[in-house]
């Protein structure tokens, strides 16, 4: 086929392929791609690939324009998650895969959409014909020649934005749009990046497991794999990043507890690169230290600096970022086409036509977020001097954690509370140090440990999941039922309530958001895109019993 007359009046050409395989036809596009001066500036490549966990899996490329996704599911189940417009779709090695999957295929098909079949067996083909394509005569080659309309293309957006909060949340923004050309003006209130909930010493990354697999249990896989990608694109853990990949053992509560992790590790699913369940010796054997129900080591997880990913991240910005710190409180205005950040005396301090909301539990105090049940729990890190505690090889963690030293300091927590002094408190301290003894078997670890630590504020939604997408506008909502039919606030977004897992739900949240305003494929099953959309609190307020909803 000849890419070049196809791409080469095309913004963005996305090609969809049945079976990734050994990367050999993938990277012979590319090359393509690169050599061809007449090329689409952007190239999106999204392929089935069976030997990689379930779901959605976009894997950072360092050249500039191109992108890959890799999927991790049946072909009609992975057709009917994507949110995507493709140019070209091969077909190929999936004669068993049945005719499901064509109405997809044409709900994904952009205008005059090709398709390279191979090896389909008739009724599949007789499938594609019924629902608008045309094929050669030697039934290899299809054009997508349906009359049906096409979805309008969203406008493409001024790459203009401004970013308020400058925490991990607030810096993978930036970084994620800068790469895509876009100028940004980053704000914050603090005079420095991640002075608030992102400046502990320590956030621990790790996935989290389920027997059912749900809803958060693959979304925090995805963002916990495209964290670790992403960080690697950034200069790696241990390098341009403060912290280390020595691994996280997460310890069963109890003989109960035990019971169904061994049922989800006896799915043999996981990969033990990925998850691995220790029985009680190979755990001691490991920890040094009492394990007397057994836990999950995650190999590839640990700890890391979240001032220090910010920093990577705001590094890799260049000369798109403008930073502007230290302008304490701002208020929001919507000026014709724009929104303006003003501070106490009315000066203008950025103004541009999209505004993402990235700060965390000042976004209650931003009028158009107001209605957003996002509450504000407070959480208390222990700092322990790292004599008073054994040495260990991994981060631990059960209902706490505690991190091997850093700089002469283990931390301990982190406390959940509703209080709302920033000051350190005794009894979150005495908190913390309970539940180290607990961890480590032992009444008299961290005995006396001197009150240091730090408070932070975590930003936290009713269901737990991050706040991902254009913000709704509540008082236009009227009855609307349906997610895509919910008024929105024009150029207005949100990346909130992260909770205690911002560490590595910044990356993704903020490459799904840099996708949704650019037009991109989505890096997400729509499913789960939906799980994280503003606008699902829209919906359940209307749903929630009248009782409920005055309770709230």
């Amino acid at each position: 086929m000849d890419y070049r007359a196809c791409w080469c009046t095309r913004a963005r050409y996305t090609v969809f392929d049945s079976h990734y395989g050994d990367g050999t036809a993938v990277r012979v596009l590319t090359d393509v791609w690169r050599t061809d001066p007449h090329r689409s500036p952007n190239l999106h490549v999204i392929a089935l690939c069976d030997h990689l966990l379930p779901g959605f899996h976009r894997m950072p490329q360092a050249e500039p324009g191109l992108t890959l996704d890799l999927i991790s599911a049946p072909l009609a189940d992975a057709l009917a998650q994507l949110s995507a417009r493709v140019d070209l779709f091969r077909l190929h090695d999936i004669e068993h895969a049945g005719t499901d999957f064509a109405r997809h295929v044409a709900r994904l098909a952009a205008r005059d959409a090709r398709v390279l079949a191979q090896g389909l067996t008739p009724e599949q083909v007789a499938a594609l014909k019924a629902e608008g394509f045309v094929f050669d005569a030697d039934g290899r080659r299809a054009r997508f020649a349906s009359r049906k309309p096409r979805p309008p293309a969203p406008p493409k957006p001024e790459r203009r934005a401004i970013v308020l909060g400058a925490g991990i949340a607030g810096s993978a923004a930036a970084e994620r749009l800068c790469a895509r050309g876009w100028q940004v003006t980053l704000v914050d209130r603090q005079p420095q990046p991640a002075m608030e909930a992102s400046g502990n010493r320590a956030g621990i990354f790790m996935p989290l497991l389920s027997k059912d697999d749900n809803v958060p249990t693959r979304l925090t896989r995805a963002a916990y794999l495209y964290a670790l990608r992403h960080w690697d694109r950034l200069g790696g853990i241990g390098r341009a990043i403060e912290g280390d990949t020595c691994g996280v053992l997460q310890l069963a509560r109890d003989a109960d507890h035990a019971a169904v992790q061994r049922a989800i590790a006896a799915d043999k699913s996981l990969p033990p690169d990925f998850a691995e369940w220790l029985e009680k010796p190979q755990a001691e054997a490991l920890l040094g230290l009492p394990a007397p129900d057994g836990g999950w080591l995650f190999r590839g997880a640990g700890w890391a600096r979240p001032g220090s990913v910010c920093e990577a991240m705001l590094a890799a910005c260049g000369g798109r970022l403008e930073r502007r710190f230290g302008v304490g409180d701002v208020r929001i205005e919507r000026a014709g086409e724009h929104w303006r950040l003003k501070d106490a005396q009315g000066a203008t301090v950025a103004c541009a036509p999209n505004l993402i909301l990235a700060n965390g539990a000042g976004a209650v105090q931003v009028p158009q977020a107001a209605p957003l049940p996002l509450a504000t729990l407070r959480g208390q890190v222990s700092h322990v001097p790292a004599d008073m505690v054994p040495k260990l090889p991994v981060v631990l963690c059960r209902e706490a954690y505690l991190t091997p030293p850093s700089g002469g300091v283990c931390s301990a927590g982190a406390t959940y509370d509703a209080d709302p002094d920033p000051a350190l408190s005794p009894a979150s301290h005495a908190e913390n140090l309970e539940r180290l003894r607990g961890l480590l078997s032992d009444p008299d670890a961290a005995r006396d440990a001197p009150l240091e630590g730090r408070v932070g504020f975590r930003c936290i939604a009713p269901d737990r999941l991050p706040l991902v997408g254009r913000l709704p506008d509540f008082a236009a909502a009227g009855t609307t039922e349906r997610l895509r039919d919910v008024p929105r606030h024009p150029g207005l977004y949100a990346l909130l309530g992260y909770a205690s897992r911002g560490l590595i739900w910044a990356g993704l949240a903020a490459e799904l958001l840099a996708a949704q305003i650019e037009g991109e494929p989505l890096p997400l099953e729509s499913s789960l895109v939906d799980a994280l959309d503003p606008a699902r609190f829209v919906l359940r307020a209307r749903r929630a019993p009248r009782g409920a909803q005055a309770g709230n």
